[in-house]
């Protein structure tokens, strides 16, 4: 299934009833799923996240737009963000299964609806633009709302759709199509705008006026500021003064932060701050940030503090809360600002039990979670305990090379941890699912011939989830035994568990599989999933007596 994101902009901050009231049609749209409203007061702005397939994201953004300008008059709005309409701008952004030219499509047919049934100028901009001058949201805003009336009557700034008329109630929309673009504020100790600005000119794309020590502009010798050029490419900044906060901010759009990441701008604010005397105070998320982009953060800090990143993911994410100091003017919530945190929901089913409730789950009488879950979970131990012992390599080596292997080892064992964890949830639904299957009427020969094709695709998908288990058991046993090669004096038995734990959950996957494939009417499917299970099988036992081997010489050698 596509999905596609699309954040658009209010301006309205303060009203509750109005902001309630535009979120409401989006939740209330089929298929669409609002994922995060945040409204700024002193920029008067609200930025809407919701995700959906394309079909219900276009039509839930249809009727934001429509209900923003039935209720925002822009005739009496001010506010601190620059805005040119009641919906200021809505982009669309691939997110799963979805590419640009699917949200090109949106906007583009979003626009025509906006201009011919709600008599809104709309302009294109980014990946969706009409002519290229127009890609740039801050080239269309120009002027704002104030100036708006004048721009229309140029020939050059025809809207794409909509009327040539200044609407002064609703203003214009830019709709248009980008990738993910974060909304990033990074907060000064002072209440200046000035020096933010001039903190902002240094790091953006676009540069500023060059300055002296003191912050003065410097002229040439016919008295025209000279230019320097920005430290970020795909960067935006602007200085502005937040009465709600008491300071002033740096306010920054990514849009792009594979090219420039969040923590290298925040540093670069630090160095820019401090040579106008000023402390960057903390940062701030506005709307959501793809996960990629906290996780690459945390990572940045932890090295620079010589720890190892091979660590949980929720300690990565605390690391780049931490460091970017997150929650310095209202709280961080990671499952309420991390978009992917808020599409999953969080974790559910087995994965919310305790330990002990786990093995009272799997001892009651019904079927799952079974010996699938058990060997995944046995699994993802396995690999935690590889981690647990890179980290501990880790930290106790002066060697780089060294550092480096365990840092590697202690990443992928918590990939495979999480990977791991997932199965155990997922093999009980699939065993479910078989029972469910087995459970169709077949009556008739219609239903006989569909209750077969479920039969056999749930038996096949609880085939090759205990294989792909016993996948990640064999990379596990890989890990455990680079892990004994490395291994202090001290955690060597680990090693040997982790290795040992291993090779239960692939002895465990492989009976899973084993147990699947009589039931399997495509005979081939069948030998096919045979022959790789027992070839996994095979490396698995493999790996483990190399690794029991050096386990026992180290053991040996350090006998009394």
């Amino acid at each position: 299934m596509k999905l596609i994101e699309c954040v658009p902009n209010f301006s309205e901050g303060r009203d509750r009833s109005i902001i309630e009231a535009i979120a409401a049609e989006i939740s209330r749209t089929e298929g669409a799923m609002l994922l995060d409203v945040d409204p700024g007061a002193a920029t008067n702005r609200t930025v809407v996240t919701f995700v959906g397939p394309p079909e219900a994201v276009e039509e839930a953004a249809f009727r934001a737009i429509r209900k923003a300008a039935e209720l925002i008059d822009m005739r009496a709005h001010k506010g601190e963000h620059p805005r040119i309409g009641a919906t200021d701008v809505c982009p669309f952004v691939p997110v799963e299964g979805a590419t640009m030219d699917d949200c090109v499509a949106i906007a583009r047919r979003l626009g025509r609806r906006v201009g011919e049934e709600l008599g809104i100028p709309v302009y294109l901009y980014e990946a969706a633009a009409s002519r290229p001058e127009r890609r740039s949201l801050a080239e269309i805003r120009k002027g704002e709302y104030e100036a708006l009336a004048e721009k229309l009557r140029d020939p050059e700034w025809r809207p794409d759709f909509g009327p040539a008329e200044f609407n002064p109630r609703s203003g214009a929309t830019v709709i248009g199509a980008r990738e993910f673009l974060i909304a990033y504020n990074v907060n000064l100790d002072t209440r200046d705008r000035k020096l933010a600005q001039i903190v902002a000119e240094a790091i953006r794309e676009a540069g500023g006026p060059a300055r002296d020590e003191q912050g003065r502009i410097v002229r040439d010798e016919t008295g025209n500021a000279t230019k320097r050029p920005g430290r970020f490419r795909e960067c935006r900044a602007v200085g502005w003064f937040i009465e709600e906060y008491g300071r002033a901010q740096v306010s920054i759009n990514l849009t792009n932060y594979q090219v420039t990441p969040l923590h290298a701008v925040f540093d670069a604010c630090c160095q820019e701050a401090a040579k106008l005397g000023l402390r960057v105070t903390g940062s701030e998320i506005v709307g959501l940030v793809p996960l990629d982009a906290i996780l690459a953060a945390g990572d940045h800090y932890l090295a620079k503090q010589g720890k190892s990143t091979g660590v949980p993911e929720s300690d990565r994410v605390r690391a780049a809360a931490l460091s970017l100091g997150l929650s310095d003017v209202k709280p961080f919530d990671p499952m309420a600002k991390i978009v992917e945190y808020r599409y999953r929901g969080g974790a559910k089913g087995l994965l919310t039990l305790s330990l002990s409730e786990f093995a009272d789950e799997v001892s009651r009488e019904s079927a799952a979670p079974g010996g699938g879950s058990v060997s995944a979970a046995t699994g993802a131990l396995a690999a935690a305990l590889a981690s647990m012992v890179a980290a501990l390599a880790f930290a106790r080596s002066a060697d780089l090379a060294a550092r480096e292997e365990a840092r590697r080892i202690g990443r992928c064992a918590q990939a495979l941890k999480d990977r791991l964890l997932e199965a155990v949830e997922a093999d009980a639904r699939a065993f479910e699912a078989v029972l469910a299957a087995r459970r169709l009427p077949k009556r008739t020969p219609e239903e006989a011939a569909s209750r077969h094709r479920a039969v056999e695709e749930a038996t096949a998908r609880a085939a090759r989830i205990p294989l792909a288990v016993l996948e990640s058991a064999v990379e596990a046993l890989g890990l455990a035994l680079d892990c004994a090669r490395i291994a202090p004096k001290g955690a060597v038995s680990d090693a040997g568990v982790a290795a040992a734990a291993a090779l239960a959950a692939a002895e465990g996957a492989s009976l899973n599989v084993r147990i699947n494939l009589p039931s399997l009417a495509d005979r081939r499917l069948a030998g096919e999933l045979d022959a790789r299970q027992r070839e996994l099988l095979e490396r698995a036992r493999n790996f483990e007596a190399e690794c029991r081997q050096l386990v026992e010489r180290s053991l040996e050698g350090s006998s009394p």
